[in-house]
């Protein structure tokens, strides 16, 4: 099974500041983790920071905030870890329900969601 990366739109709507970077779509993280240096560069402060459990049971710390992410024509606002060096840089299903956006399956590709789920 390949992976799925894309390019992504990075903003902060108080600056109008904004940033292109490719990011990795990850289905399995729940936030996007974006570089902290693109973060910073644009001016994003974080707002608090958050514990994260890695899959090989790791604890790590990282600063968390809100971006805007446009991707594929949507635009949404989304919560966003700040990334360090040795992290990977991901789009997260946070910002993928934002956006509309899921991988399909055959293709591994990013496409438009046809309906949102309604109850």
């Amino acid at each position: 099974m390949g992976h799925t990366h894309v390019r992504v739109r990075v903003l902060d709507p108080s600056t109008s500041k904004t940033e292109e970077t490719e990011l990795l779509v990850d289905t399995g993280s729940t936030y996007s983790w974006i570089a902290k240096s693109l973060l910073r560069r644009l001016d994003i402060k974080p707002q608090t920071e958050w514990a994260f459990k890695t899959v090989d049971g790791r604890l790590l710390k990282r600063q968390i905030g809100e971006a805007v992410v446009e991707c594929m024509g949507e635009r949404a606002t989304t919560m966003i870890v700040f990334a360090e060096e040795s992290d990977a840089n991901v789009l997260g299903v946070h910002a993928l329900e934002g956006l509309r956006l899921e991988v399909d399956p055959t293709t591994k590709q990013l496409k438009r969601i046809e309906a949102l789920l309604a109850i």
